[in-house]
C-alpha cells in the first residue's frame, strides 16, 4: 500500500535512482584524479605532489560549498537548484578540459566542488522525502551507494580512459554526462516549491547537540585517514609495489569493491550496533594502513591492503552519516551539508599532509603513515560518542531519542508530496 509520500514500502521512487546517478558522477570526479595524477602532472608541468592539490582543492570547495550552497538555495525550488548545480558541474569540467594552466584547472575544480556540495545536500533531502518514512533509510543507502559505486566503476574507467585519451578525456566525458543528468533531473524531479516554514534559524538551532559534532568529527577523521593514502596510491603501486601502470585501474576497482562492501556492511550493522560497528571498523582501518607501510612492496599484499582499506574505512561512513541525521532531527538540509563538509575536511587535510610526507624523507610510505595516525584518531570521537549516548554497547538512548525526531521529520516530509 503506498505511503503518504507516494512510495510503496520496499520500493523506491525512480527519482531516488536518478539522484544516485548524480552522486555517481560527483564521486567519480572527486576521486578519478587520484588515478590520473602522473598524466596531469606531466601535462600541466607540475610535480605529482603538487598535482595532488587538485584533490585537496576539490575537498576544500566541498567543505565551503555544501553548507553555503545549502543555505543559499534553501528557499529555491529544489529542482531548479539541482539543475543549476549540474550545469555548473558541466561547465567546470569543460573549462578544465580546455585549459593548459594548472591554476585554471585548480580553480575549475573548486567551482565544480561548490556545485557538487549543493547537489548532494539538496539531493539527499529530495531523495528521503520522495521515498517516505518507510524507505528513507534505503534511499540514504542508495544515494551513498552511488558515491561508492563511483570507486568501483567510474574511477577505474576514468583511469583506463585517461591512459588512452589523456586526462582530458575523462573530464570531457563527465561534462557530457552531467549535461544529460541535468535533463533527466528536469524530467523526473517534481516541480515542487520549498516549504515556506523552512528557515536558516531553525536549521542552525538544531545543530546545538554535542553528539552531532562528535559524529561529524568521526566522519572527518576516518575519511582523512583513508584519502591520505588513496590520493597517492598510484605512485605507491607503481614505484613501490612494482605494479604496471596499466594494471593500476584494476587495483582501484579492488578499492571500489571494498568500499561498496564496507558501505553495505555499515548500513546493515549500523542500525543495530552503531558504536560497536564504527569503533571496530575505525580500529581495523588504522591497522590496515599501518600494515601497508611494510607490506606494500609486494603487488599481491599491496592490492589486498588497498581492498581492505576501502572495506574497513567505508564501513564507518553510512553509520556516522545516519547518526548525524538522527541527532539533528529537524535540520536535514544543513546537517547533510555539514556531513559532506566533514568528510571533505578530512580529505583536504589528509591529502595535504600526505603530500608533504610524500616529499619528505619518508617518501612513498609517508602517506600510509599519515593515514594510520589520522584513522587512529577517529577512535577518540567515536569512544566519546559511545560514552555520551549510554555506554560501550551503542544501543538504547541513541536509537530511542533519535527516532522521535526522525519520525517527526518523516511525518512532516510525508505530507509535502501530497500537497503538489
Amino acid at each position: 500500500m503506498p505511503s503518504a509520500s507516494g512510495a510503496t514500502p520496499g520500493k523506491l521512487p525512480f527519482v531516488v535512482w536518478v539522484l544516485a546517478a548524480g552522486t555517481f558522477l560527483m564521486g567519480t570526479t572527486e576521486f578519478v584524479v587520484a588515478g590520473l595524477l602522473p598524466e596531469l602532472a606531466g601535462d600541466l608541468g607540475v610535480s605529482v605532489s603538487h598535482a595532488g592539490l587538485l584533490i585537496t582543492a576539490f575537498a576544500i570547495g566541498m567543505i565551503v560549498g555544501a553548507p553555503t550552497m545549502a543555505m543559499a538555495t534553501l528557499r529555491l525550488p529544489q529542482r531548479r537548484t539541482l539543475i543549476l548545480a549540474l550545469s555548473v558541474f558541466c561547465l567546470g569540467h569543460l573549462v578544465a578540459a580546455l585549459s593548459t594552466s594548472f591554476t585554471i584547472v585548480l580553480a575549475a575544480r573548486v567551482v565544480t566542488a561548490l556545485a557538487t556540495g549543493a547537489f548532494w545536500s539538496v539531493g539527499f533531502v529530495v531523495a528521503t522525502t520522495a521515498a517516505g518514512p518507510h524507505n528513507a533509510t534505503r534511499a540514504t543507502g542508495v544515494m551513498i551507494g552511488g558515491l561508492t559505486l563511483a570507486n568501483v566503476v567510474g574511477v577505474p574507467i576514468g583511469s583506463f580512459a585517461g591512459q588512452f585519451t589523456g586526462w582530458r578525456g575523462p573530464f570531457w566525458a563527465l561534462a557530457v554526462l552531467a549535461g544529460l543528468a541535468a535533463v533527466f533531473i528536469g524530467r523526473f524531479i517534481p516541480a515542487q516549491e520549498q516549504r515556506a516554514e523552512v528557515s536558516l534559524r531553525a536549521e542552525v538551532r538544531a545543530l546545538r547537540q554535542g553528539r552531532l559534532w562528535l559524529a561529524l568529527g568521526a566522519a572527518m577523521l576516518i575519511m582523512g585517514g583513508v584519502l591520505a593514502t588513496y590520493t597517492y596510491v598510484t605512485p605507491l603501486l607503481t614505484d613501490r609495489a612494482g605494479i604496471p601502470a596499466g594494471a593500476v585501474p584494476l587495483v582501484l576497482i579492488a578499492f571500489g569493491v571494498g568500499a561498496l562492501g564496507g558501505t553495505a556492511t555499515g548500513g546493515r550493522l549500523g542500525d543495530r550496533r552503531p558504536m560497536v560497528t564504527t569503533i571496530t571498523a575505525a580500529a581495523a582501518t588504522a591497522l590496515v594502513l599501518l600494515l601497508m607501510i611494510p607490506l606494500s612492496g609486494n603487488p599481491v599484499t599491496a592490492t589486498l591492503l588497498v581492498f581492505l582499506m576501502g572495506l574497513t574505512g567505508f564501513t564507518v561512513n553510512p553509520v556516522v552519516t545516519a547518526l548525524a541525521m538522527r541527532f539533528a532531527g529537524d535540520a536535514p538540509t544543513l546537517t547533510s551539508a555539514l556531513t559532506t563538509s566533514a568528510f571533505n575536511t578530512g580529505i583536504a587535510a589528509g591529502s595535504a599532509i600526505a603530500g608533504t610526507a610524500l616529499d619528505s624523507s619518508l617518501g612513498l610510505t609517508g602517506p600510509p603513515l599519515v593515514g594510520t595516525v589520522i584513522a587512529a584518531l577517529t577512535l577518540l570521537p567515536l569512544v566519546a560518542l559511545a560514552l555520551a549516548v549510554h555506554g560501550p554497547s551503542g544501543k538504547g538512548r541513541i536509537v530511542a531519542r533519535s527516532s522521535a525526531s526522525t519520525r517527526a521529520r518523516h511525518d512532516e516530509a510525508a505530507q509535502v508530496p501530497s500537497q503538489r
